[in-house]
């Protein structure tokens, strides 16, 4: 078998995760070359390094997420390079991200454990966004009477926030200041919400929950959920400011 220049190997993943639109894993990586030439894991790890260490001084970068490498354009030039798109960054409500913020501390969580914590009901319209956004999808079930759906976390929220996995969300630490936060997870920092993610009671944390679903099964929420207390107001028009998820960097564009 001839082993693949490694120039060419470089040049040849570059090109890949250029062309891909979306972040490409080593496994996929290698699957682009024929058998008789593919790289193993070894090489294709030395060729992403050396093409990280060339974005040093470039205005992009090589990011690792959940779903693996892609190029993008990096957080301090990000302001100037949004300036290609004249679309609205788009909003969402403090509801929302609060939802968001205790499925992502506290998963496998229900939506009636969600609504004792903030005191107000879930809307549907709070749960539909952020299935629709793909960022939170129904793991299993509570062994309960009625058995709600649990809510855990994707992939696709961790590709987004570039996160390579749960344990790099920011520590309470950080999410309590705020202000020394960049605006990736602009997640609230103040109320029951922090206190419910601080807490080490086992009230919400599972005991006797279902076999959770598979990675890219999504199971129908269960209709079966506890009454909820006063609704609240969910809708694009009702974000505010102060919640703007700027996106943590922008990909590179083809």
């Amino acid at each position: 078998m001839e082993a693949l220049d490694p120039k060419l190997l470089k040049a040849a993943v570059e090109a890949a995760l250029l062309a891909a639109g979306q972040p490409l894993s080593v496994a996929q990586l290698g699957e682009l070359f024929p058998e008789a030439q593919r790289p193993n894991h070894t090489e294709l790890a030395q060729a992403l390094e050396a093409l990280a260490r060339e974005c040093a001084d470039r205005g992009i970068e090589l990011k690792e997420v959940a779903s693996g490498f892609r190029f993008q354009v990096k957080a301090d030039v990000h302001a100037y390079v949004s300036q290609l798109w004249t679309e609205r960054q788009t909003r969402y409500s403090r509801a929302l991200m609060e939802t968001l913020a205790l499925i992502a501390y506290r998963q496998p969580i229900t939506r009636g454990e969600i609504e004792a914590v903030r005191g107000v009901a879930v809307s549907t319209q709070t749960v539909k966004t952020l299935e629709e956004r793909e960022w939170v999808r129904v793991v299993g079930h509570r062994d309960v009477p009625g058995r709600p759906a649990l809510y855990g976390t994707t992939r696709q929220f961790l590709d987004y926030f570039n996160l390579r996995s749960l344990d790099e969300l920011p520590t309470l630490a950080e999410i309590r200041d705020l202000d020394a936060l960049e605006p990736q997870l602009d997640f609230p920092a103040e109320g029951a919400v922090v206190a419910a993610v601080a807490a080490d009671d086992s009230e919400l944390a599972p005991s006797s929950d279902s076999a959770p679903a598979a990675v890219d099964d999504i199971v129908a929420p269960s209709s079966a959920e506890p009454p909820a207390p006063a609704p609240e107001h969910e809708s694009a028009a009702s974000a505010t400011p102060d919640l703007l998820i700027a996106a943590p960097s922008t990909e590179t564009r083809q």
